[in-house]
């Protein structure tokens, strides 16, 4: 039995040392170093990242169903839901530029910009206005 454990653990160990041999190669270390991400700043060529941002602003319903609905639907964290006028009521009081800086902002339980980070000022400021006229 000892002979039969020692003997497996040499095969692995075998077997071990060469698919690490294997992937030795430079490319293979190239591919498992590479970064996993990148940062894009602000007045920099950053690819798709910049194309979406020159395309224009986004469709508020569309951007409503995509980032918005999670919580504005089932009013998650207290989140105003949308077609419950009497939640935003509440909210509108403080008048609209207040519920917008808001939500560019961060209030409460929700983040700035609603966890949107690809969204400019004027894309909240659309879905805000999509919620509001869509709570009346």
């Amino acid at each position: 039995m000892k002979k039969l454990v020692m003997g497996l653990t040499a095969a692995i160990a075998f077997a071990t040392a060469f698919t690490a041999m294997a992937a030795m190669d430079e490319e293979s270390i190239r591919e498992r170093i590479k970064p996993v991400g990148s940062v894009c700043v602000e007045g920099e060529d950053c690819g798709s990242a910049s194309a979406a941002a020159a395309s224009g602003p986004r469709d508020p319903e569309e951007l409503y169903t995509s980032v918005c609905a999670a919580c504005h639907t089932s009013g998650a964290l207290g989140a105003p839901k949308i077609g419950d006028a009497a939640d935003w009521s509440a909210r509108m009081g403080k008048g609209l530029d207040q519920v917008i800086a808001n939500a560019i902002n961060g209030v409460n339980a929700m983040p700035a910009k609603g966890t949107c980070g690809t969204c400019s000022d004027d894309d909240i400021t659309n879905a805000v206005q999509y919620m509001v006229d869509n709570s009346k």
